[in-house]
């Protein structure tokens, strides 16, 4: 049996940018996508915590240390600059080896996106 976990967490980053004429995705500082172990192009949910919205896309890297959490397309319009977001990526995986994995959880400064 296979079983869905959490692989990976950036809890609460705020907005910085929406930019709803981009083809789609989430732009995220490399910096903190190789810190949560999220890689380019996989899938990711998006919780907002201002407004409740939840949203699936996929992520893009963006400059290393810039802080950058931008919604791109549609996904421009469930969201404000400055809401406060959970991005998770999920990962599958066999029952006895889902109970020994540990996710890759990250706790960035609020105000600044960026690494402690």
């Amino acid at each position: 049996m296979q079983v869905t976990v959490v692989k990976s967490k950036i809890h609460r980053v705020k907005v910085t940018g929406a930019d709803l004429n981009y083809i789609g995705s989430v732009t995220i500082d490399k910096d903190l996508m190789d810190a949560a172990n999220i890689i380019e192009g996989e899938k990711v949910q998006i919780v907002d915590n201002n407004n409740g919205e939840r949203l699936e896309t996929y992520v893009i890297p963006g400059e290393q240390g810039s802080g950058e959490i931008t919604l791109n397309g549609a996904a421009a319009r469930k969201v404000s600059v400055g809401d406060v977001l959970i991005i998770i990526a999920y990962g599958i995986l066999e029952i006895e080896e889902a109970k020994k994995f540990k996710p890759a959880l990250v706790f960035p400064n609020e105000e600044t996106n960026l690494l402690h």
